[in-house]
């Protein structure tokens, strides 16, 4: 089944393309690396999927349905894990919380449940009450993890995720999101991590000036680029090395 549909996309800002007829697939049950330099348009097309930044042509599709067209249907679909944790000062952690499951609609007591489970795998329950202004940048990325992980999406899109964690917190987080594949979930990861990449990734998107420049599992990769049995490292900075 496939989850995401990006089909030819183009988009930017201010009418200027930054994003040039960009296509993926993410189906069920599968993480795709989103790999490319800064400046590649990794940043841009995820604001594009979320629908942050406008169209110009093509179009995305999320469980077959078209997200300019059914935008509040598929708002619990999704969720997003940013690379730069956005939160409100004045709310406490239990807040952020809280927050997160009303917008979700999800029922108290299944709240009460998630939460718990989740101040304790990420240590955070001595935090419950205090506000962000105390956290580390890493305890900040927490909150955004476990905001994320308190429904249950189709689709989650995460933006270097390890960036500010501690190894035994990127531990837990892999294993989370190798859990959410095994239930069905899509995820669309952005990282340049790429040893850990190769790792849990099952196909890879590498990007570059806007554009697709290659994509597929690793055996693909390896085929496309002429380079067997090479790392996704080596495959990455042949592929980006001849493109600039």
């Amino acid at each position: 089944m496939e989850i995401l549909k990006v089909n030819s996309v183009t988009s930017g800002y201010d009418k200027e393309s930054i994003l040039k007829e960009v296509s993926l697939n993410i189906d069920k049950g599968k993480i795709v690396g989103l790999i490319g330099s800064n400046g590649a348009g990794k940043t841009t097309l995820i604001k594009t999927i979320l629908g942050i930044l406008p169209i110009m042509s093509g179009s995305i599709d999320l469980l077959g349905k078209n997200v300019l067209e059914f935008p509040e249907n598929l708002k619990n679909e999704m969720a997003y894990i940013p690379e730069t944790p956005l939160l409100y000062d004045e709310f406490t952690l239990f807040e952020h919380l809280q927050f997160t499951a009303m917008a979700h609609d999800i029922e108290k007591s299944v709240f009460t449940e998630r939460m718990n489970e989740l101040l304790e795998q990420f240590n955070m329950k001595d935090k419950l009450h205090h506000f962000p202004n105390t956290f580390s940048k890493g305890m900040k990325q927490k909150v955004m993890i476990m905001c994320a992980f308190l429904y249950n999406p189709s689709l989650l899109i995460v933006d270097e995720p390890f960036i500010g964690l501690d190894p035994t917190a990127i531990s837990l987080l892999i294993k989370q999101i190798q859990q959410k594949r095994e239930k069905g979930m899509g995820i669309l990861l952005c990282t340049h991590v790429l040893d850990t990449a190769e790792k849990i990734c099952d196909e890879f998107v590498l990007i570059n000036d806007g554009k697709v420049i290659i994509s597929g599992g690793l055996k693909v990769l390896q085929e496309q680029s002429g380079l067997i049995e090479q790392s996704l490292t080596d495959i990455f900075c042949n592929v980006m090395g001849a493109k600039t």
